[in-house]
């Protein structure tokens, strides 16, 4: 356990790694920017504390996870892989499929918020409705980016506390996200209104494929 964890440097460069890099890709303002951004950072310093620092899941779930996989010494690093670990998948679980599903999500949602910042960064500029890009597919795309890379989180390394969090962290974006529509509404008016009525708030609905048929 002391080889493996105990790694408080690691936690706080990899806390703060993650949090400047999503920073840089939302540049809070307004107090609702700093209550979202807040949150997801709280998300991931739990999750290196126990990453890196103390887990406190393993500890819990040691005697349990030692029944379940015979031979499993749950203090270290790789057996923090929890999900590799239950389906026995075996080898480096950083290349296991709960991990390669983990980067696409992480990987997902940042390269969403990088996007979505650049729309709305320049609608606010213009004082206009941020309509493009992201914004064309759902309304809240920056809250859905923080959702897809703490669930890429939870796919690789699933803690009591995160797993507590996320549910939370979810509800708490969705009654920001009315909060800011209702000042948009206020704002935009009818612009806005037609907007939501096509743009779902998430979720983007899947798109219809038409085939142009030719005849020679």
């Amino acid at each position: 356990m002391e080889n493996s964890y105990g790694i408080w440097w690691l936690v706080i460069l990899n806390s703060l790694i993650f949090i400047i890099f999503a920073f840089s890709f939302t540049k809070p303002k307004t107090s609702r920017d700093w209550r979202s951004f807040g949150a997801f950072s709280a998300f991931l310093v739990a999750l290196f504390t126990e990453m890196y620092g103390f887990p406190l899941t393993i500890y819990l779930f040691s005697g349990w996870l030692t029944k379940w996989v015979p031979g499993l010494d749950p203090f270290t690093h790789n057996s923090g892989h929890i999900l590799e670990d239950l389906f026995g998948w075996g080898g480096d679980p950083h290349f296991g499929p709960f991990h390669i599903v983990s980067y696409i999500l992480i990987g997902g949602g940042f390269i969403l918020l990088s996007n979505a910042w650049k729309v709305l960064y320049q609608a606010q500029r213009e004082h206009a409705l941020a309509i493009t890009g992201p914004y064309a597919r759902i309304r809240h795309p920056q809250y859905a980016g923080f959702v897809l890379i703490m669930l890429g989180f939870l796919f690789q390394w699933p803690t009591i506390l995160t797993l507590l969090m996320f549910p939370i962290l979810v509800w708490m974006y969705a009654r920001l996200a009315k909060s800011e529509e209702k000042d948009a509404q206020k704002e935009f008016g009818t612009l806005w209104d037609e907007y939501a009525e096509k743009t779902p708030a998430f979720i983007p609905r899947r798109r219809k494929i038409t085939a142009n048929t030719s005849t020679v």
